[in-house]
């Protein structure tokens, strides 16, 4: 209410953003005949909805408590919000589309596990997607738990995508127990190796970790196609990611460019593999 209300003095004095957000939100055949003296409380209340793509004030409101209630995991006022309006449970917690998803995905980001019951004996069945964010939340135990409301289903082919982002070990760890793979069954590579590299997450020692996993997977799914596997570790805590590109365990080599591209080096520039001057015994490589 406040915030509406502070839109509105903000309105009535001509600022300037203000009435931009009239023009923008307000019913089209009033806004231009709407003269900021005349705007008001109910009008402001459905601009800043609007703002915030709500269809409503009341479905605004109807937001802020979904969203509060599931913060402080308070099961009965989630309960009795979707009881009174269903829809929720397949609209977007935050109204706008949002990776966050419906309540249950919502709850799912947070460990909300007793909230998720409920949602779930409701009838909510985004269960993919809240997993999903349990994953790259490092929200173990829930993401467990959705694992078997989902029949105990084998991770999705991107199930990696989301905990490579936010660097969660764990949370590689739980998809790769539960079946996910870093290579599919045509031998190629799905581990999201790039993810991990440009993610804005900061945490070389998660890399190291991550990536190691997949060097593990991928060479229990397909060794035929790796050569034997050396520690991440690079002095300076840089590490060099190798990537054989169509050639077999005798042509993979540091020395042999056509065999091997370089994709980064952690704290510096990518480089080629020609300009480096060095061999495999000398630097330890993992090679995916």
């Amino acid at each position: 209410m406040r915030e509406a209300e502070e839109l509105l003095l903000a309105i009535r004095r001509g600022d300037q953003e203000a009435l931009e957000d009239l023009r923008a939100h307000y019913p089209s055949t009033k806004a231009d005949a709407a003269a900021p003296t005349t705007v008001t409380l109910a009008d402001a209340q459905l601009i800043l909805a609007r703002s915030y793509e709500a269809p409503s004030w009341d479905r605004l409101v109807e937001c802020c408590h979904l969203i509060d209630a599931i913060c402080r995991d308070d099961v009965n006022a989630v309960r009795s919000l979707v009881e009174t309006n269903p829809k929720l449970l397949t609209e977007d917690a935050l109204v706008r589309k949002s990776n966050w998803g419906p309540p249950l995905s919502y709850a799912a980001n947070l460990g909300r596990d007793a909230i998720i019951e409920a949602l779930y004996e409701m009838g909510a069945r985004d269960l993919e997607h809240a997993m999903a964010r349990a994953v790259l939340q490092s929200q173990i135990g829930t993401a467990v738990k959705l694992h078997g409301f989902m029949g105990a289903t084998a991770p999705a082919q991107d199930a990696l995508a989301g905990p490579a982002y936010t660097l969660s070990v764990s949370g590689t760890e739980l998809v790769f127990r539960l079946g996910g793979k870093a290579i599919d069954g045509s031998g190629r590579r799905i581990a999201p190796v790039d993810i991990v590299l440009e993610t804005d997450s900061r945490s070389p020692a998660a890399k190291h970790a991550i990536l190691q996993m997949y060097a593990d997977h991928s060479s229990e799914a397909a060794p035929s196609r790796l050569r034997s596997r050396h520690s991440a570790r690079v002095p300076g805590d840089h590490f060099l990611v190798l990537i054989a590109i169509g050639c077999e365990d005798d042509a993979l080599s540091i020395g042999r460019p056509s065999a091997v591209a370089i994709l980064s080096g952690v704290g510096g520039e990518t480089a080629d593999v020609t300009s480096i001057g060095i061999h495999t015994e000398d630097v330890p490589v993992l090679v995916l």
